[in-house]
């Protein structure tokens, strides 16, 4: 997943997000961010997890995000099955549960 995607996943408008420098540490990636007073993109609790992201047309910009949002959002890795073969196991398991079911799927 891109900085873009990710940002659209979110419904963030990039240029509501803080401008971060051209480049951090990982290590020490916006530390000084984390003191509770930014929210969470995602739910607006207080952000515990940040990091700069390429905002296309805005620059770099921090992606602060509380540990609940930062997991249910970080992809797990691993190897990736091909769309098709996702989207005929969920059809399945929703013809199987008898629930109507429209997928919608962007796959450029």
């Amino acid at each position: 997943m891109t900085d873009a995607d990710l940002l659209r996943s979110f419904g963030v408008d990039p240029s509501q997000l803080d401008p971060a420098p051209p480049w951090v540490p990982r290590q020490s990636a916006g530390a000084e961010r984390l003191d509770g007073s930014h929210p969470c993109v995602r739910c607006g609790e207080p952000a515990r997890a940040t990091v700069g992201v390429a905002a296309p047309g805005h620059g770099r910009r921090w992606l602060d995000r509380c540990m609940p949002c930062l997991i249910a959002t970080t992809p797990s890795g691993g190897p990736r099955a091909p769309l098709a073969d996702m989207l005929a196991v969920l059809r399945q398991a929703a013809h199987e549960a008898g629930v109507d079911l429209t997928v919608v799927a962007d796959e450029s």
